[in-house]
């Protein structure tokens, strides 16, 4: 029970009939927390939770996620209010450092990110230790991780000033390195950044340009990338997150965190749900083919599901989806495109968006459904779709890294288990082993 005057929690032992009071904290907004840090001191217990999904492993100011009412905060903000009025530069600077940025502000922070995209000349070479058939998250997760050995003036994680050098070049060089990877991967030259560009225009024009030819930056794709960006910079405290939060807790290098984060977002239940949309569309293969996987998906004896569809965590809408749903619209407009998964993909959304079967589940299309379709759009090969991912939430990760590090209490993570393994028992000499 709950003593709402004291803000504590009884916790009653029934085999000793002992009663421990418990704190109650209270957040800005959101569930209060049971506070058990003293638990184990007191009652000789542990708690039980797998997957930490009713465990807050932390306290945050960044973002807020209210999954039953649909509801993604970033320092207070609106998520689709940021996303339709703001720019990617404006939520890293929020992120990073808790308010909006002035004019002023956002104009050095831009300037400090720009002239940090160029990555060391030997990353180069680097590349080429790796095949050239080799998955870009696998070279990612090698190529962050090797950035802490060229930039050791940045490492002192005690010292502010390293650390704000550090989260700036990780958010300027994440995305040279993810198109120096994507470029890797298809045999072509790399593109050196261009500091006349936005943050996304550049990004585009790394993946995209050839020396042979001038790239025109197209519009309405830049301001597609700049959503995708804000729409996945935070989520919270998901399996990436954490690990990037846990690997920092030893104290170890951001750059050394991030290629962590890199390395879990890789996982199949976190960074490929908008991979697993376009492979699902090419097992649906046509339009004509619809009606029969919708009455698999409504059967629930039958393994197929719908992917891109209802959240985990937003039992309600994404409401990233109906901002991404908007820019989704724009993108194939402007191409014209005449992918037949594409147009699959239309038709899928049409259905889900008025059969009451979806509508009284509330099983919407979410973020990850209209990223996939506009990142295919574009001509992002689906390898690259998981890079995406990386490269929008490393602000994310490093913000979420930077607020723990200055923590005056932190302490290095050590969940505790509930061994199940054989008791205690003595060793037998090989000879006596039947």
């Amino acid at each position: 029970m709950t003593d709402a005057k004291n803000k504590t929690f009884t916790l009653t032992d029934d085999q000793t009939g002992k009663s421990y009071k418990l704190p109650v904290l209270d957040g800005a907004a959101g569930p209060s927390v049971i506070d058990v840090r003293k638990l184990y001191a007191e009652t000789g217990h542990f708690t039980f939770d797998p997957s930490f999904t009713s465990t807050a492993s932390c306290k945050s100011r960044l973002t807020f996620i209210d999954g039953d009412e649909g509801i993604l905060m970033h320092r207070g903000y609106d998520i689709a209010e940021l996303a339709t009025k703001s720019t990617h530069m404006e939520v890293c600077y929020l992120l990073l450092y808790g308010d909006l940025p002035t004019a002023t502000q956002l104009a050095e922070f831009t300037h400090n990110i720009t002239y940090h995209t160029m990555v060391h000349d030997q990353m180069n070479k680097f590349f080429q230790g790796f095949r050239r058939d080799a998955h870009p998250m696998a070279v990612m997760c090698g190529v962050t991780g090797a950035l802490s050995a060229f930039y050791h003036d940045s490492l002192d994680i005690r010292d502010p000033k390293q650390r704000e050098i550090s989260a700036h070049r990780l958010i300027a060089k994440i995305p040279t390195l993810a198109a120096m990877a994507m470029k890797y991967n298809m045999g072509q030259p790399f593109m050196y950044p261009r500091n006349d560009l936005t943050y996304p225009e550049n990004f585009l024009y790394m993946c995209f340009a050839v020396p042979a030819e001038a790239y025109k930056i197209n519009p309405v794709l830049a301001r597609a990338m700049d959503r995708i960006m804000i729409l996945h910079a935070d989520h919270e405290q998901n399996a990436s997150t954490s690990t990037v939060r846990l690997a920092g807790s030893s104290q170890a290098n951001p750059f050394a965190c991030i290629a962590a984060g890199i390395a879990s977002l890789w996982g199949a239940s976190h960074g490929g749900a908008n991979q697993e949309v376009l492979e699902m569309l090419d097992e649906i293969g046509s339009v004509e083919r619809i009606p029969e996987y919708i009455k698999k998906a409504k059967d629930k004896d039958d393994p197929f599901r719908l992917m891109g569809f209802g959240h985990r965590v937003y039992k309600n809408f994404d409401p990233r989806a109906q901002v991404l749903k908007q820019s989704c619209d724009e993108v194939l407009d402007e191409l014209g495109v005449r992918d037949p998964r594409l147009k699959l993909a239309r038709e899928l959304e049409r259905i889900a968006l008025e059969d009451p079967y979806f509508v009284e589940r509330k099983l919407f299309p979410n973020v990850d459904f209209y990223s996939g379709i506009i990142l295919k759009a574009m001509g992002f090969p689906v390898s690259m779709f998981t890079v995406l991912f990386a490269v929008s939430r490393t602000v994310g990760w490093i913000s979420q890294w930077k607020e723990m590090i200055e923590e005056p209490d932190l302490r290095i993570g050590r969940p505790r288990q509930l061994y199940t393994g054989a008791a205690k028992r003595p060793y037998v000499d090989i000879k006596k082993r039947g």
